[in-house]
């Protein structure tokens, strides 16, 4: 049996016994360090000709240290699950910095850097293994909605050139020792299904496949993604892809999250994930939910049966990840409805 054969056993077998934690938020640890715009650079970019001060995904590459540190402090706390830092490393977004011919790469040593973290603490502890996610997020345009309110027919992105995108950044996240793909941050469903094509695309070409855990968002307390979706018409539309997991993340806090996370628990026939904000954002953009009042709210959740896997979104930190891993260690997961 291969070691990512091993792992996928192992996965299987601690879902059924546990809830497993995912981690908290890269982008809240990236934060915590005041990265400077020659932080972002280091050696390899100092020349390049466009800001790149904010491309978080860099740091595998410029800072791959760092990143490391901030994912072991998470493996620390107590996350089962470690998430690669590849949220915008696809060709489309990359395109903002002019980096695009950088995606390829990101997602390998973004893989590469989270498998040696998580092998490094498994060998800690080996009956308790850790896992990489290998991120695929929504990209920084929309497939369904218009960016231009005066030409509503208007795309600034077509599903090919996604599936393109998306298709190359999976390849890397593969290559790089991912045990699993996290298409992530879901707004726009669209998006999403052309994630899903290029990620069993993929798997075809390559003769094997890797579970599939899925995420979507809830922007606002109307209960629906961005591009109009209700949380159980998220679920019928991207269900075909036979995901280990369905769940909800970002854009709410746990308190918010609630009432849609119930109704994917009831609705969904595989096991469920989320991953809340800190609560929701102060007016200067910032988290002020500590540890205990989110590990509390999510706490409640683990007794109510709705989880399978949950983590940290936005403002998360190490200290919520132990705190929710505390809170949730005493519950059984979420049986799987027939």
């Amino acid at each position: 049996m291969s070691e990512r054969s091993a792992r996928l056993q192992a996965l299987h077998s601690a879902l059924s016994h546990r809830i497993l934690i995912l981690d908290g938020g890269m982008g809240t640890m990236i934060h915590s360090y005041k990265f400077e715009e020659s932080d972002f650079r280091g050696d390899r970019f100092v020349d390049w000709p466009s800001d790149l001060k904010g491309n978080n995904d860099l740091l595998v590459l410029s800072q791959p240290d760092s990143i490391a540190a901030m994912e072991k402090a998470y493996l620390d706390a107590g996350a089962d699950i470690i998430e690669t830092n590849t949220f915008n490393s696809t060709r489309v977004s990359q395109g903002d910095y002019g980096m695009q011919e950088l995606a390829y790469e990101l997602n390998v040593e973004g893989a590469r850097l989270a498998r040696r973290v998580c092998d490094e603490k498994t060998a800690e502890t080996p009956d308790r293994p850790r896992f990489v996610a290998g991120v695929l997020g929504p990209t920084s345009r929309t497939c369904s909605i218009s960016p231009d309110v005066n030409n509503p027919g208007f795309r600034n992105v077509s599903f090919d050139e996604l599936v393109a995108d998306y298709i190359e950044s999976t390849k890397g996240l593969i290559e790089g020792g991912a045990d699993l793909i996290l298409i992530e941050t879901i707004f726009d469903t669209l998006n999403a299904k052309a994630a899903i094509f290029a990620v069993q695309e993929v798997f075809e070409q390559l003769g094997f496949e890797l579970p599939i855990m899925i995420s979507g968002t809830i922007t606002d307390a109307s209960g629906r993604t961005l591009s109009g979706q209700t949380t159980e018409a998220f679920w019928n539309s991207i269900a075909h892809a036979k995901p280990i997991s369905v769940g909800l993340n970002c854009a709410l806090g746990a308190k918010e999250l609630r009432p849609y996370l119930e109704e994917l628990s009831n609705k969904a026939n595989t096991h469920i994930s989320a991953h809340p904000n800190a609560g929701l954002p102060n007016e200067f953009g910032e988290y002020d939910e500590t540890p205990e009042q989110t590990a509390a709210v999510i706490a409640e959740f683990a007794e109510s049966g709705f989880l399978n896997i949950v983590g940290g979104c936005c403002g998360t930190t190490p200290e919520h990840i132990r705190a929710i891993a505390d809170a949730v260690a005493s519950f059984p997961p979420r049986t799987i409805p027939d």
